[in-house]
């Protein structure tokens, strides 16, 4: 019996991904909860199982498609030997690639395709990326010579179709100019090769210029003295280890020093929605990781509530997870505030980008050691410059530069974390 493998729920706000890696070949032999496919979207890469054990029969996507959730991307002959029918399955797929007019030929054409190419399979549905290109330029794809299995429609049949000529408009659509071809891509230069951009450094590269382009975006900066935090850490961090298993950061007091002060400037940990401000009395704290594949953001629920070594044990369980692509759709997904250290990476000042529809992020820096004014005499301390960027059509300048000092004042003397003062 044959049967279906979807696309299952990718998470809130998500509704397609690209299809990375298939794991299995046609006729391969697959278990139960086997990984098969590997689907990466805009925010983390997600693998699919297979729901039951048998041998792969068809392989309905590519690599590099675009799919949808609850689309087709599989079929699974349940219980069957794969052993056995890998090697018939691979012969066929060889004779179908090499000679696919003569396949043709065994089976009667559709009459609007030319006797000398294969013509699209009309009875399978299009992939979401083929029907997307279909539908913007408004082809018969009936029309396009088909280079996929079965006779199926390819996103590169479609691209080949457009550049190579106009594009035959369907019968019942009025005549309409034929689309510009897609911009040829530059010729590479020696020492240059191409690599095509992942979906989530497209996402990042999107969401990133939206929120340039719709925020009223600012940024005010500050520094912060951190000998006492210093001092203070190394004084616990030993006993802090043995008891809780984790070691003390620096990340855990900005992350409460965040929280205090985003209870005393709500409108920094809120959200525009139209016309209306949306306030929250949680703080979910977004904390920027950087990972081979980009950045992303898993977020830290209720942040306010957890104790240090409940914060640290999940900033160190975030980044391991998201070096490794394992995070999951809901880790990634809502946060009222983000903060991001580029300081580990050496960065002495940068001016972040908000992560909309937040309205506030702070950027933590490396920490220096600079000559200061105390007391009016000059003292080499170890300093950190901190930014905030924030939205101002939400957050008036008082507000912004009011925030920052909170927290500097904060990690300037921790005790006023815990004392809520």
């Amino acid at each position: 019996m044959a049967t279906e493998v979807k696309v299952p729920a990718l998470g809130e706000s998500v509704s397609e991904a690209t299809v990375a890696k298939w794991y299995k070949k046609v006729g391969e032999a697959v278990a139960a909860d086997e990984p098969i496919v590997e689907l990466e979207t805009d925010k983390v890469t997600v693998e699919v199982n297979a729901p039951v054990a048998g041998a792969i029969a068809e392989l309905v996507v590519g690599e590099g498609d675009e799919v949808e959730v609850g689309a087709l991307i599989a079929m699974i002959n349940e219980g069957a030997e794969g052993a056995a029918a890998a090697p018939a399955e691979e012969k066929a797929e060889a004779k179908a690639e090499e000679a696919p007019a003569k396949k043709e030929e065994a089976k009667p054409a559709p009459a609007a395709a030319p006797a000398t190419s294969t013509a699209a399979n009309t009875d399978h549905p299009l992939p979401p990326a083929v029907r997307k290109l279909v539908e913007d330029n408004n082809l018969d794809p009936a029309a396009i010579p088909a280079t996929g299995k079965d006779g199926r429609l390819t996103k590169g049949d479609v691209m080949n179709y457009l550049a190579g000529g106009a594009p035959a408009p369907r019968a019942a659509a009025p005549v309409a100019a034929a689309p510009a071809a897609p911009k040829p891509e530059r010729e590479l230069r020696d020492g240059e090769e191409r690599v095509k951009m992942s979906k989530l450094r497209q996402t990042i590269a999107r969401r990133l210029k939206e929120a340039q382009n719709t925020a009223a975006m600012l940024t005010t900066y500050n520094e912060v003295d951190m000998t006492n935090l210093l001092a203070c850490r190394n004084q616990y961090k030993d006993g802090f280890e043995k008891k809780h298993g984790v070691k003390l950061g620096f990340m855990s007091f900005f992350i409460k020093a965040c929280t205090t002060a985003l209870k005393e400037w709500p409108a920094v940990n809120a959200e525009i929605d139209g016309n209306s401000f949306i306030y929250k009395n949680y703080c979910d704290i977004g904390v920027a990781v950087g990972t081979p594949q980009g950045l992303v953001v898993p977020v830290i629920r209720s942040a306010e509530e957890k104790t240090f070594a409940e914060l640290e044990s999940t900033i160190v369980d975030f980044g391991k997870r998201a070096r490794d692509g394992k995070l999951g759709m809901d880790e990634m997904t809502g946060g009222s505030f983000t903060i991001s250290n580029g300081g580990v990476f050496g960065s002495l000042l940068s001016s972040p980008i908000l992560n909309a529809p937040q309205s506030g992020i702070l950027g933590m820096h490396k920490t220096q050691m600079r000559p200061v004014a105390i007391d009016g005499k000059v003292e080499i301390r170890p300093m950190m410059y901190l930014a905030l960027s924030y939205d101002h059509r939400i957050i008036d300048g008082r507000e912004a530069v009011s925030f920052l000092v909170r927290v500097k004042e904060c990690i300037e003397n921790p005790e006023r974390i815990l004392l809520d003062i």
